[in-house]
């Protein structure tokens, strides 16, 4: 049977490593989402996941089981995602004459993919929509933009995502409710 999460934080707060790689394990992919869903960079989303294990790992010998292991987790993803944004980490952007592998590994440039017969009108068209829609959500400011993925992208409630932010599911519901009037205005003209 598997040790449940305060299990896991006990063994690890005794200094087996190995019960701290079973937590890491078992909420690793909900961050790496939660935070490439907040950058839309797989490089910064790394970063952050790194940086949220990191203080986990040194924030778990302090844990005080006030709260379940995941709010915990996840009020500091939250946290991270949030700081990361306000530090002006640069956006990375993709250069068309950069080198990718294709599905064989073999190196070509991104701009002899695009051109191909494989991009099709409707992966353009799709390209386009998710392209508006990220600059539309990069308008909102860091707050709007992490209740509005942890919302609609990860499908949390509002009061864990209160939980997770520290504040009231009133402000949580202000911060939902000018993140989506501003990407209406954002997205008015774009016609789906």
């Amino acid at each position: 049977m598997a040790a449940n999460d305060t299990e896991l934080i006990m063994q690890t707060q005794r200094g087996n490593m190995d019960a701290f790689e079973q937590l890491v394990q078992r909420y690793d992919k909900r961050v790496l989402t939660i935070a490439a869903g907040y950058v839309n960079s797989a490089d910064d989303a790394k970063d952050i996941y790194q940086e949220v294990f990191l203080r986990v790992y040194k924030g778990l010998p302090k844990f005080k089981y006030k709260s379940e292991f995941s709010t915990w987790l996840y009020r500091i993803t939250t946290n991270v995602c949030l700081s990361h944004r306000t530090r002006g980490r640069r956006h990375s952007h993709t250069s068309l004459d950069q080198n990718v592998n294709d599905d064989d590994g073999q190196p070509h440039a991104l701009k002899d993919t695009l051109a191909g017969d494989t991009f099709t009108d409707q992966q353009a068209h799709d390209a386009e929509i998710s392209l508006r829609v990220e600059q539309a959500l990069k308008t909102l400011s860091p707050r709007q933009r992490m209740v509005f993925t942890l919302k609609h992208y990860e499908g949390y409630k509002l009061r864990e995502i209160a939980e997770m932010m520290k504040c009231g599911e009133g402000t949580v519901k202000k911060y939902l409710f000018e993140a989506i009037a501003r990407l209406k205005t954002q997205l008015k003209d774009f016609a789906v």
